[in-house]
């Protein structure tokens, strides 16, 4: 079987039209979410030190950093949005694999289009087709990809912008082959990351990197033309078990954006069905935090593998400890950026509620799925089961929540006139002759 050629085949085949109207709304859902991303930690310090040490040797600065002023070559570019779209940890996640779709292969595409003329629709198709690539390489390898250690994000991330970018660059069916395999040799990223910075340069680095296979393609730069199912190829090199069928079964018929999701909480997804459980027991009992005497949790085996730090020390590291996260979650009934901070994290209330969570683990109960229960002082008890959390498939965000969402995340930055004037933007992409305009609005006045 032709796993490479038969994907870089679909790709270059691809058109807009044969493409269903409701996948591309939801495309342009999923590009809307990253721009509010991207846009709001555009002042991380994670973002700050990255343009620190990299600007002083960018090329040409034709590329804008989304919610900021400097501009760098394109690479650059696509590498430092690709960080601050994900290092807020509120982005886009395909929930089959849990990979974070939108990063690597939007970072790519809005910095090349300053690079040469895109129109919006020509960018939702090549974007749309990004995640489709990306997607059905993270489906054939996942879990075994990721439960060896693996970041899927990063390491599948990479083939998408490749993709992506090769289809603007019009690549035929070789190039196109060629594209993937680049990508395919630059595939990395350790979950041993998560917490840290390194985490976000992941599908910053994809981007970075999957535009450059392309570029490299384009002027018959060549690489196998078996990247992903030969024998020492992507799959069988970086995972115990593959599915070739999830990359080239049913390819133009079903799309993986349309399964995308959108988190209302800016921290690692599968901690997710616990914050809802704590933000609903918060609402009914008017809880402070200060009336309960232990939480008990029952979750699946892996939100304790991925987030399971009882004693973090960092805002980066809140985001993988389901202890603070369900502890702010009664606090404050929230879980946005805020509760994020390393003050937040370091506050003694905080912490003292967080000591009182305990954590076990049901290996009978799904990933999305979690049961939380309080006790308090007066010997009342109360549980709430939270079957599928919200912003999961189940319980999708509207537009109307995306946008209270993009708003909340952007206003600080562009100030409401402005933020209003990018949303709208955004939303109209396919209508956008040129999709660069997205990128200049975002530059505060």
């Amino acid at each position: 079987m032709e796993v490479t050629r038969t994907l870089a085949r679909y790709v270059v085949g691809s058109n807009l039209n044969d493409i269903p109207e409701a996948v591309q709304k939801e495309a342009v859902r999923s590009l809307v979410n990253w721009l509010g991303c991207a846009v709001g930690a555009c002042r991380h310090e994670t973002v700050d030190r990255a343009l620190e040490a990299l600007a002083p040797f960018s090329g040409k600065a034709e590329a804008t950093l989304m919610g900021r002023g400097e501009k760098l070559d394109i690479f650059l570019a696509a590498l430092l949005n690709g960080i601050s779209s994900h290092v807020f940890d509120f982005d886009d996640t395909h929930l089959k694999t849990i990979i974070h779709p939108a990063g690597p292969v939007a970072s790519a595409l809005f910095a090349l289009s300053e690079h040469m003329a895109i129109s919006g629709a020509d960018l939702l198709h090549a974007f749309i087709l990004g995640v489709e690539v990306e997607c059905r390489i993270g489906n054939a390898v996942y879990p075994e990809h990721y439960d060896v250690g693996w970041h899927i994000t990063g390491t599948a991330g990479v083939f998408g912008a490749a993709a992506a970018v090769g289809k603007i660059l019009k690549l035929d069916e070789q190039q196109m082959v060629w594209a993937l395999g680049i990508a395919g040799t630059q595939s990395s990223g350790f979950r041993e990351m998560f917490g840290t910075m390194c985490k976000s340069f992941h599908p910053g680095r994809a981007a970075q990197n999957g535009m450059l296979a392309a570029f490299l393609a384009q002027k018959n730069f060549t690489s196998s033309n078996q990247v992903l199912e030969a024998k020492r190829g992507f799959a069988n090199v970086m995972s115990t078990a593959r599915k070739y069928e999830e990359i080239t079964e049913n390819l133009g018929k079903t799309f993986e954006v349309a399964l995308n999701t959108y988190k209302p909480f800016a921290c690692g997804i599968v901690i997710h069905p616990s914050i809802d459980g704590g933000i609903q027991l918060k609402k009914e009992l008017s809880l402070t935090g200060d009336e309960v005497t232990k939480v008990e949790l029952k979750v699946a085996p892996l939100v304790l593998e991925l987030t399971g730090k009882k004693t973090p020390q960092t805002g980066l590291e809140g985001k993988f400890s389901v202890y603070h996260s369900l502890a702010v979650a009664i606090i404050h009934g929230a879980a946005g950026e805020n509760e994020y901070s390393d003050a937040c994290v370091r506050d003694p209330n905080v912490i003292a509620l967080r000591d009182k969570v305990e954590a076990t683990i049901d290996k009978s109960m799904r990933d999305d799925e979690a049961i939380v229960k309080v006790t308090l002082k007066d010997g009342r008890t109360s549980e709430k089961h939270v079957a599928h959390a919200l912003g999961s498939l189940e319980r999708p965000l509207s537009n109307a929540d995306i946008d209270a969402k993009f708003n909340g995340l952007v206003t600080d930055i562009l100030g409401e006139a402005q933020t209003a004037q990018l949303l709208e933007a955004a939303w109209s992409i396919l209508s956008l002759n040129d999709a660069s305009e997205i990128s200049h609005l975002s530059v505060p006045r």
